[in-house]
């Protein structure tokens, strides 16, 4: 009974020495307001008030503060991390660990009526667009094209099968652009990072081949390019939902035409302008990503020097990011508009700048879970 006392009691000092430590270590720390490792805000201190303490605002408020502040927690989600790999678990927070270290962003089968919804919502905008050429690009996300990768038995709904009921509903006169086989010819290749849920700029420029086909436009071939590697340190957003360490990071490529472009980027909302339409700054950052456009905005507006008269509107989720310095070889203006941030009337956009051609581009998984007018 004695060495059985002596062990509880040194395992209620050492417990008494922990939380001291965290307490103290809280104490002396300063709030944390973004964390890079997961690339997100991190929840701060609530402000306490009758009204949240009644409602429970101010409990929900104040276990995510001390979750996000929680010390050393970068540290801890390691451990966790490392824990689980060792245990085998090969899910975490809606993403699997798959094989040749990609890490790939679970598929759910949407509802019938949000699917519905869609369709009509596509129509709806095409009907009032009559005089225009009007592409629809449903991009499958790495889940459906490298699902080999993907662990033994993971519970995964199939993206194919949404997109082609999406194609079979919209109307007959949206060109639909077809990539599933352009992709999956291509899964070899380094088409999709491996820690972020974009495609790489290699399947963007898949992507945009099949895309000038169906308009009818030669695309340029590679030659056309220098591709350079401009990073080999990317962990993207895949890496910072997942919580899986240990993982070796992406590298990013630039095509870069081997013709000198002029190009005037004009971010609308922001009444920003550049003469380029990559931001290199952003390769010093968590989220590499933004180095094409700098990221997501409402309204950019792109000039180039080829005169053709040719003018694209683009609706689009950040895979036109990496797809948009493509297209800026073949037309005379391109009106980029995310429809997250954007609330104006496009019909009013095309009408007052005589806009011929409109793409809508999105990847499966955003295009089935965004709401509304995003």
């Amino acid at each position: 009974m004695k060495k059985r006392d002596f062990y509880r009691t040194i395992l209620g000092i050492l417990l008494l020495v922990y939380i001291g430590s965290m307490v103290m270590l809280n104490m002396i720390s300063t709030d944390r307001v973004f964390s890079e490792a997961e690339n997100r805000r991190l929840e701060q201190a609530p402000i306490l008030s009758a009204s949240q303490v009644i409602d429970g605002r101010f409990t929900t408020s104040y276990e995510k503060y001390v979750s996000d502040q929680f010390p050393l927690r970068d540290f801890w989600i390691g451990v966790k991390s490392k824990s689980e790999k060792v245990l085998g678990k090969k899910e975490n927070n809606g993403v699997y660990l798959a094989k040749d270290g990609y890490l790939m962003e679970k598929f759910k089968k949407p509802k019938e009526e949000d699917l519905r919804d869609k369709v009509d919502e596509i129509n709806s905008f095409f009907s009032n667009m009559r005089n225009v050429n009007m592409f629809f690009m449903l991009v499958p996300n790495s889940v459906k094209v490298l699902e080999d990768k993907l662990p033994p038995y993971a519970p995964v709904a199939d993206e194919l099968i949404y997109m082609d009921r999406i194609k079979e509903s919209i109307d007959e006169d949206i060109n639909f652009v077809d990539l599933y086989d352009a992709l999956y010819d291509n899964k070899d290749d380094y088409i999709y990072y491996k820690t972020d849920h974009h495609w790489t700029t290699k399947g963007a420029y898949i992507g945009y081949g099949n895309l000038m086909k169906d308009m009818g436009i030669v695309p340029h071939s590679e030659d056309y390019f220098n591709i350079e590697k401009v990073t080999d340190s990317f962990y993207g957003s895949l890496y910072s939902k997942s919580g899986f360490r240990n993982i070796e990071p992406d590298s990013i490529e630039l095509y870069i035409p081997k013709k000198d472009e002029v190009l005037k980027v004009e971010y609308m909302e922001e009444e920003k302008t550049s003469n380029s339409i990559y931001n290199m700054d952003s390769l010093n950052k968590k989220d590499k990503y933004m180095v094409f456009l700098g990221g997501n905005h409402p309204f950019i507006r792109i000039k180039t020097n080829i005169d053709n008269g040719k003018k694209l509107l683009i609706v689009k989720d950040s895979y036109a990011n990496s797809l948009i310095p493509f297209l800026t070889g073949h037309f005379s203006e391109i009106y980029v508009v995310d429809p997250r941030y954007y609330d104006k009337d496009l019909k009013v956009l095309v009408e007052d700048e005589d806009i011929q051609d409109i793409l809508i581009l999105y990847n499966v998984n955003t295009f089935f879970e965004r709401q509304g007018r995003r």
